[in-house]
């Protein structure tokens, strides 16, 4: 499923047009990126938790020339499923 997929199914289940399914699905991905990139974490029960952690600095190969570099530490986003989820895909 895709986006606009997601944004149909989401219209036709809650009786809105697909503009305001839009306008949600857009403001919770904005408050959940906004939240994980303020450090601080997102608990769904049921469904799970987002968070970010912490990759620290590294070095990597070039495929093409086998040159080495450095690759940045970085902040990568996390998610948790919850017992909900899990058993729901049994």
């Amino acid at each position: 499923m895709n986006k606009g997929e997601l944004i149909e199914v989401l219209a036709q289940k809650n009786d809105l047009s697909k503009a305001q399914a839009d306008k949600v699905l857009n403001s919770l991905i904005d408050i959940i990126s906004g939240t994980l990139k303020s450090g601080g974490e997102v608990a769904i029960t049921g469904f799970g938790n987002f968070s970010a952690k912490k990759r620290a600095a590294r070095q990597g190969v070039n495929p093409r020339t086998g040159e080495k570099i450095k690759i940045a530490a970085m902040n990568v986003p996390k998610f948790k499923p919850g017992k909900g989820l899990k058993d729901a895909i049994k």
